[in-house]
């Protein structure tokens, strides 16, 4: 009989959220040794040992996560990373391709990475609170018509809010950030996190939620997700998954 992995059971109507700090490959055979062989490519083709890290982590939590929901070897979990146009770079999905199985989606920067879980499309982002030097270009660019009509974002904690929630959005669909921001439209500050509009051939008719979430100081974060109404999220600490890895091993 196998062990639960802390936080990874069932999550049936939920989106669950996994929240991680980077690990070093050096320390962990146990967590490379999950990957598959792209994985493995990628992870050796970083140059920073703090991008190697956050890679690590986010993908290995990953594995176990959705090995536990699929009652399989983290190892033995397949993806399909087919792009639209055919080429192997696009999110990644699990294989076999529409058989069923949970949504996810990661994400990472500075000190910490993410894992959401759900039962329908699903888009996770943070964005680690640093110095920017042209909030006010940066927030035009990817905002809508209506939305530059409001007052624009004052400071970078107002910018990286709107940014982290637009970015879980086109997650969600599928598209990142092959899609223009600006063809969104949120609610005003000072309201609930919603879509009020999206623009453009091939946006999406059906409703998207919206929720923001703070897994710590100076890493704002949102999660979005198909569905008129959002899900209970329930966040759990995925550094005691990535441990307990290792006490498996």
């Amino acid at each position: 009989m196998r062990d639960a992995v802390p936080g990874t059971g069932p999550t049936t109507g939920e989106c669950t959220v996994w929240w991680a700090g980077p690990v070093d490959p050096a320390l962990r055979h146990d967590l490379v040794a999950l990957l598959d062989e792209h994985e493995r490519t990628r992870l050796r083709a970083f140059r920073r040992p703090d991008d190697a890290g956050r890679y690590l982590a986010a993908h290995a939590l990953t594995r176990i996560v959705l090995g536990e929901r699929i009652a399989t070897h983290p190892a033995g979990v397949r993806f399909d990373r087919t792009c639209r146009c055919g080429a192997p770079h696009g999110k990644p999905r699990l294989a076999p391709v529409g058989d069923g199985g949970p949504e996810f989606s990661f994400t990472h920067s500075g000190d910490l990475v993410g894992l959401a879980v759900a039962d329908v499309p699903v888009g996770l982002d943070v964005e680690h609170h640093r110095a920017l030097s042209d909030v006010a270009g940066m927030a035009e660019h990817v905002s809508s018509p209506a939305e530059k009509a409001r007052p624009a974002p004052a400071t970078t904690g107002e910018f990286l809010r709107l940014w982290t929630r637009k970015e879980a959005l086109l997650k969600a669909t599928g598209d990142g950030l092959s899609r223009p921001m600006d063809s969104i439209t949120l609610s005003p500050p000072g309201h609930p996190p919603a879509v009020l509009e999206w623009t453009g051939e091939g946006a999406p008719v059906e409703p998207f939620w919206l929720v923001d979430l703070a897994p710590r100081l100076h890493h704002p974060a949102a999660v979005a997700g198909a569905g008129a109404v959002a899900p209970r999220i329930v966040e759990h600490d995925g550094d005691a998954v990535l441990h307990a890895r290792a006490a498996r091993a």
